[in-house]
């Protein structure tokens, strides 16, 4: 968030170039048993994402609002439980907790898929599970987040190993939602299921492979409920803190929903206006769903670029300048894909949105991560998962109501992106506007905990003259 110039701040000398300093993190064991195991785990996961929203819309009959009910029951819960989740993820062995929700994470897939194979299969089961997955994710989100801090040991690897986590995610985005648009065409939704269960192997087996310095137990005389009010006044008291968290909540209420959970409406219609490899030997159901994935791995082509350029950065200083103008890219990438028409123009567009995305909330995470102190840190990122995913589904439904209510079809889901998009521009704008007022309140953090050694100094250096 910090703008130095180059006269007070120098860039910091280093050695490292290239390849070595956008994986830079790697150095550290931990990270890389890590980054082997989720990235696998991930392209399971949006095997299953793609599958459930291809799913639901089948059996609901084209509903764009059914689309919204079931993103609303996956994500309602951590909205509800982050900032509990919070507290416990603050006072339990981080590790242990993210080996148990990834273990609930596997058997939850597997039912998914148990339920397709069985003459049950209905939304309302879709739902349930749904639920079951977001009471999972509440825990796990603020864990993995948490815990991030105990895998990379050296704390100037920190933002880079961020970084390094969103390009993780979007590269698994290149992969997951193309293929799952050519599995769901060709065997079906409840073997992108499966797949997803076993892809959890790997992530699991990552964490108890994992060298963990053993830390003292944490002896806690307060209650839960006085430690989540701790963690919710130091938050509301921090103004940068809170200003990235209300920016982030903002963008996850009316953009990120807009753009997902309607993208399966976009996917039908477009498929109709380009012959994509096998459409001959599909249906027309299928081929939307073909279109889906495609329109999915695009966005995730984007988000790839941006979490690159995030991980190429050697410092947080000027990620508030980014934020403001990738949040705008955004909006304008919403817009645009509002008015497109074609599928080869709406695949460039789509990547900017997933580009401008992924730069603004990997960019918020790592704000707060270098700002939160380390004894609350995962109540901060509690407060993080709940803007970043728990506003979701307020977003979903309201998304899916609107599109239903504004004409229905690619009709409404366009006009309720018109409105999201605006949306995320005013939003841009406002943070824009509050930054130089950011910027003046982060500076003593940083100068504080070392991230800006040479103001540091140049500050010790006055304060020994004025004592002088």
């Amino acid at each position: 968030m910090q703008s130095v110039p180059s006269t007070a701040m120098p860039a910091p000398k280093s050695d490292v170039r290239g390849l070595k300093l956008l994986l830079r993190a790697f150095r550290n064991r931990n990270y890389r048993l890590f980054f082997g195991g989720q990235i696998i785990s991930l392209i399971g996961t949006f095997l299953t994402q793609v599958a459930t929203i291809w799913l639901v819309y089948r059996l609901s009959d084209k509903s764009a609002l059914m689309l919204g009910v079931v993103g609303f029951s996956g994500q309602i819960p951590m909205f509800l439980l982050a900032p509990f989740a919070g507290v416990w993820v603050d006072r339990w062995n981080r590790r242990r907790l993210l080996v148990i929700t990834q273990a609930l994470a596997m058997c939850q897939s597997f039912a998914l898929a148990a339920l397709c194979f069985s003459p049950w299969l209905s939304v309302g089961g879709i739902i349930i599970l749904s639920v079951v997955q977001g009471l999972i994710n509440a825990f796990d989100v603020p864990g993995r987040q948490a815990f991030l801090v105990e895998m990379v040991e050296s704390r100037d690897d920190l933002a880079n190993a961020i970084a390094l986590n969103s390009t993780m995610v979007h590269a698994a985005r290149l992969i997951g939602p193309a293929a799952a648009g050519v599995l769901i065409a060709y065997i079906g939704e409840k073997w992108c299921f499966f797949i997803d269960g076993c892809s959890y192997v790997g992530v699991i087996a990552a964490f108890l492979a994992m060298r963990v310095l053993p830390k003292p137990p944490r002896q806690h005389e307060t209650s839960v409920l006085h430690d989540l009010k701790e963690g919710f006044r130091y938050v509301s008291r921090s103004v940068p803190i809170r200003s990235l968290l209300l920016v982030m909540a903002l963008i996850s209420l009316t953009g990120m929903p807009a753009f997902s959970v309607l993208m399966p409406i976009f996917g039908d219609a477009l498929s109709r206006t380009v012959y994509l490899p096998f459409h001959h030997s599909l249906s027309a159901a299928d081929a939307g769903a073909q279109t889906l994935g495609f329109l999915m791995g695009a966005s995730g082509v984007g988000a790839f670029c941006g979490a690159l350029f995030l991980a190429s950065r050697r410092t947080v200083v000027g990620l508030g300048k980014v934020i403001a103008l990738a949040a705008g890219t955004f909006g304008l990438a919403i817009l645009a894909f509002a008015l497109s028409r074609h599928f080869w123009l709406s695949v460039p567009i789509v990547m900017f949105a997933g580009a401008g995305m992924i730069t603004t909330f990997a960019s918020c995470n790592t704000l707060l991560q270098t700002l939160a102190e380390d004894d609350k840190r995962g109540r901060v990122m509690s407060f993080f998962t709940m803007a970043f995913v728990g506003m979701t589904p307020w977003g979903n439904l309201a998304a899916g109501a609107a599109a239903a209510r504004l004409g229905g079809g690619v009709t409404g889901a366009s006009h309720t992106l018109l409105i999201a998009g605006a949306a995320v521009l005013l939003i841009a704008a406002y943070f824009a506007a509050r930054l130089p007022a950011l910027r003046r309140l982060v500076r003593p953090i940083y100068v504080q905990k070392g991230i800006l050694p040479a103001v540091a100094t140049s500050l010790r250096n006055a304060a020994e003259v004025t004592d002088v």
